[in-house]
């Protein structure tokens, strides 16, 4: 006779056989969460959940808080920190008030945004690669990048080097500040600078030195690319620094309609990335949290996620009128109540490190060179116009663009002369075109 059903084992082996079993269910394939086996539901917006705290190391009134410890700054670094600071509304009130005037055709302030602006670039080294979104001029000021470039760059005129004047104006680029060139279409950047800092982890001469530094809002965290950007660069390890800009708005969007979890920190953890909340309006607390970011790019070679909480003073651009959204009151109160300069301002001034004559002396003179550098600017001619087709591909010239600088030539050598709108616009072009004129297109 056969008989069915399972064997008898002795209570020993049952025991083996259990045990085994239960070790085996503590932790399940893919994952070493804990087992449990009551039913429950997590939420990070839930009223019982932890909030991700923010770091500051000054109070609203430049004072240190109990416990901190302030990043090594002396006065020569803190009085260049201010300046710098300072210089980026010097120059957002002058370009602001010439798009105005017609004169430029676009300009984005970073009024608000100034401590973590300059803190960021004072933190990183120079040589790090930057991909910025269109907020971080300063970050090119730091550098060493002119006054002069700066505003060449938004007039277009022949003496802009991030792009011969074919760019709209604040999508600064150069090479020899390792400053990617900014493009408009929103978040492109982050996906882009998780490559670039694979490279840098693949180039030996800059594996151990080199970090990639990554600027955007968190309008742009809204955008399939920052997953995509932060996906790559979690399983491909590599040391890029994500530096998120929490300014309050995405154009006219507040930040507490466009994301319902707790900011864009929250969401560094689901891609195993190390994460901190910084408060953007303290530049000390800024220099002190990428510095430790940089740190554990380089040493770990992994991203970091970095959210600077700021408020955006300005409007979002000179497209914009961000009181159509907003009260005017909110603005104003946010101004006087949490300055970003000011507060760092009376830090300086509690260490004896500045006082009422040093504020009138360099708001004096940052005023005068920024009021130099744009006459001279706005009097100086545009790039020739054969420049519109140079440099867009590498290697051999393709035939489309061959063929658009042929009917370009063309029609200025039709109408170039006799319509008058296009013979004073041809006026602004160093040689009137004549590069193009005098070349062997029909």
């Amino acid at each position: 006779m056969i008989r069915r059903g399972l064997p008898r084992t002795s209570p020993a082996l049952s025991r083996v056989f259990s045990q085994c079993l239960a070790r085996r269910q503590e932790v399940l394939p893919t994952t070493n969460s804990p087992i449990v086996s009551k039913l429950g539901f997590f939420n990070s917006v839930s009223g019982d959940a932890k909030q991700i705290p923010t770091f500051r190391l000054l109070d609203g009134v430049g004072k240190p808080l109990d416990g901190a410890v302030l990043p090594e700054v002396d006065e020569k670094f803190a009085r260049k920190l201010y300046e710098s600071m300072q210089l980026l509304p010097t120059l957002d009130n002058v370009l602001n008030n010439v798009q105005r005037q017609g004169k430029i055709s676009f300009y984005m302030t970073s009024h608000g945004e100034e401590a973590t602006i300059i803190g960021s670039a004072a933190a990183l080294e120079n040589d790090d690669e930057v991909l910025g979104q269109y907020r971080e001029m300063g970050v090119l000021l730091w550098r060493g990048f002119s006054i002069d470039k700066v505003m060449a760059q938004c007039f277009g005129n022949e003496e802009d080097t991030s792009g011969k004047g074919r760019q709209m104006p604040v999508h600064f680029g150069s090479p020899e500040h390792h400053f990617h060139t900014i493009s408009s279409p929103l978040a492109t950047q982050i996906p882009q600078a998780a490559g670039v800092a694979y490279a840098l982890r693949r180039t030996p001469s800059r594996r151990a030195r080199s970090i990639a530094a990554c600027f955007f809002g968190e309008g742009a965290a809204s955008e399939g690319d920052f997953h995509a950007g932060l996906m790559l660069a979690s399983t491909i390890p590599s040391p890029a620094l994500f530096i998120a800009r929490n300014n309050g708005f995405a154009i006219s969007t507040p930040s507490s309609e466009q994301y319902n979890g707790d900011g864009i920190a929250s969401r560094g953890p689901g891609y195993g990335i190390d994460t901190v909340r910084v408060d953007g309006n303290d530049i000390l607390a800024v220099i002190s949290a990428v510095r430790e970011g940089r740190r554990r790019c380089l040493e770990q070679g992994r991203a970091v996620l970095i959210e600077a909480m700021s408020y955006r003073v300005g409007h979002h651009s000179t497209s914009d009128d961000s009181f159509a959204y907003r009260a005017r009151t909110e603005v104003e109160d946010r101004k006087r109540i949490d300055n970003p300069i000011t507060r760092f301002r009376l830090f300086m001034e509690s260490q004896g490190w500045w006082d009422a004559d040093a504020e009138a002396e360099m708001k004096a003179r940052l005023k005068a060179d920024v009021m130099k550098s744009f006459k001279r600017a706005e009097n100086m001619k545009r790039c020739e116009l054969g420049e519109l087709f140079t440099d867009v591909y590498g290697g051999e010239e393709p035939w489309n663009i061959k063929e658009q600088r042929q009917e370009l030539t063309g029609l200025l050598r039709k109408y170039g002369e006799i319509w008058e709108p296009w013979r004073n616009e041809l006026g602004k072009f160093k040689n009137k075109g004549q590069d193009l004129l005098k070349g062997n297109a029909p």
